[in-house]
């Protein structure tokens, strides 16, 4: 078998600790800015569906500040943010290079992406039940944790799903800037000294990731679709 891979890919198998040491960093980004994106992400996308007009918090100007906020940065290249962050990141964790330096811009990347996939899958939730639960006195706060969270967690899954699918794009993309991990590797080997045999495998271990978190994100969704 050993030999086999030899033959189909040589530059891999004379690269292997470099190509598990490439893994682990895409892994530490995706898991790192992935659950602060989630956190962030969560918060804001509560919030543009409580303040919005007919909202259980309604209010013009925190809606207005953050829907704008929202959509300039999705209307931003990451490839651009990535540059345009580079006094920020070096000055919160000291460099804007590796691993370490590619968790900023990716989270800056993610959060308004995954707010409004957390604002359409709440706004999928039919208006009725709120109403229900403010004519029960329930609070603002119950009704965001007892029945927005609680009752459209299927949506909220998938939506984390289809957020840490891009988001492993997004790591691949800061391997172009020294950003570390299986983008970098690619790169710097499979693009710049033609190894193609390089890129093949790192596109191949980017599918197998997409798909691990696929899988997961329906699983869970089945598990909790009622």
């Amino acid at each position: 078998m050993e030999n086999l891979l030899q033959k189909l890919i040589p530059n891999v198998m004379g690269k292997l600790p470099e190509l598990w040491e490439c893994c682990g960093q895409t892994l530490a980004m995706i898991l790192v800015s992935g659950l602060i994106s989630f956190a962030f992400g969560l918060v804001f996308g509560v919030l543009l569906t409580v303040t919005r007009r007919g909202g259980i918090l309604q209010s013009a100007a925190v809606f207005a500040v953050l829907d704008k906020a929202i959509n300039i940065f999705r209307s931003i290249p990451f490839i651009i943010l990535l540059f345009a962050l580079i006094p920020l990141t070096r000055a919160v964790v000291g460099t804007a290079i590796g691993t370490r330096g590619a968790i900023l811009p990716l989270i800056f990347g993610t959060v308004p992406f995954f707010s409004r996939q957390i604002e359409s899958a709440l706004s999928e939730l039919p208006e009725g039940l709120v109403r229900a639960a403010q004519s029960m006195g329930v609070s603002p706060l119950g009704i965001i944790t007892r029945v927005y969270l609680r009752e459209c967690i299927p949506g909220i899954v998938r939506a984390a799903a289809i957020t840490f699918v891009s988001l492993v794009g997004l790591t691949a993309m800061a391997g172009a800037v020294g950003g570390g991990g299986l983008g970098d590797f690619a790169i710097r080997y499979g693009y710049q000294r033609n190894q193609m045999d390089v890129t093949y495998v790192s596109v191949l271990i980017l599918l197998l990731l997409v798909s691990l978190i696929q899988w997961l994100g329906n699983l869970v969704i089945r598990k909790t679709t009622h």
